[in-house]
């Protein structure tokens, strides 16, 4: 689908699975290469420790390395497919308040899946999240296994 980055933006804060758990996608970059997110706490996603539930945090984390890769590749002319294909999570301390994160995908991470999309028709790397509260505390690590697969390539 052809959408601007702020385009996608919009749609995406309305995507009822993010909008009902307060997920917002504060930027997405014009180049595609990064997202910036703020999970804010509310009555909607509190677990009975009154923290963020932790089902929340991993649905943030879900979608954008995929919608990244996505956007990258398919803007240089490649038909592909690419989901998250894993995910392992650490709470590192309880989020008590919203939490934000970046994610960026460099040069080097795109030339290299580039790399192996020509060569072997897939790519899969654990790429890491890293969600902050507001007074700076890392609460969250999720390292996201994405998968992109060439159509182009038949192995």
């Amino acid at each position: 689908m052809a959408l601007s980055a702020n385009a996608l933006k919009w749609l995406i804060r309305f995507y009822p699975p993010l909008f009902f758990q307060r997920i917002w996608v504060k930027n997405i970059r014009s180049d595609w290469r990064g997202v910036t997110v703020k999970v804010n706490k509310s009555l909607l996603n509190l677990n009975y420790n009154r923290s963020i539930f932790g089902g929340t945090l991993f649905v943030a984390a879900d979608p954008f390395y995929p919608i990244l890769f996505y956007q990258i590749f398919t803007k240089k002319g490649y038909n592909i497919i690419v989901w998250m294909k894993s995910a392992e999570v650490q709470y590192m301390k309880p989020a008590m308040t919203t939490l934000t994160f970046n994610i960026y995908i460099d040069d080097k991470t795109i030339e290299e899946a580039e790399h192996i999309l020509n060569t072997d028709g897939k790519y899969t790397k654990f790429l890491p999240i890293e969600m902050y509260d507001k007074k700076g505390d890392l609460c969250v690590m999720v390292f996201c296994e994405v998968y992109v697969r060439n159509l182009n390539i038949i192995k």
